[in-house]
């Protein structure tokens, strides 16, 4: 069965990704790990879901990316420099979203809110956002940033913590 989802990752991806960007390797393991979770038990399931856990620490630790298959993520991911990006297994992430290196979205507390965010929203480098905050469609995010509070559609958000600058 082709995975749809995350064609629109590829194509998001320079040509023979697998052989340039580790980032992939963990798109890819999310969106079978997606898939496995969709899946009805039996006795097949088990053994793929022990699989993709040895493989989900793997990944993380070669890559410094940790996308559990919890989150749920639309199509179109596309991860730049990996490393140190971490997605709380409870995370809402629109499609045709962008991270970079050192991306953190997650909970405050513990058992805490968790952010949702929108569709083509643009993550720079180092960016934290933490919280039940959203972020709406067409964000993008400063490099460095702390989001704590809601970002309206359409805007740019910088700081610590994160203030909107722009809105188109």
């Amino acid at each position: 069965m082709k995975d749809l989802f995350f064609e629109e990752d590829l194509n998001r991806y320079p040509p023979r990704p697998f052989l340039k960007e580790q980032s992939i390797w963990a798109i890819k393991l999310y969106r079978w790990g997606r898939q496995i979770d969709s899946q009805s038990n039996g006795i097949i399931k088990p053994l793929q879901l022990s699989l993709y856990w040895f493989l989900f620490r793997a990944i993380e630790t070669l890559t410094g990316i940790s996308l559990p298959k919890g989150a749920n993520v639309g199509p179109g991911l596309r991860i730049w420099h990996f490393g140190n990006i971490f997605i709380n297994s409870g995370a809402i992430i629109g499609k045709n979203c962008t991270l970079r290196q050192g991306v953190t979205i997650g909970n405050r507390h513990e058992d805490g809110a968790l952010p949702v965010i929108g569709d083509n929203v643009d993550i720079g480098a180092y960016a934290q956002i933490l919280g039940g905050v959203r972020i709406g469609n067409n964000v993008k995010i400063g490099a460095m940033s702390v989001v704590l509070e809601d970002i309206p559609a359409n805007s740019t958000a910088v700081g610590i913590p994160a203030k909107v600058i722009k809105t188109n």
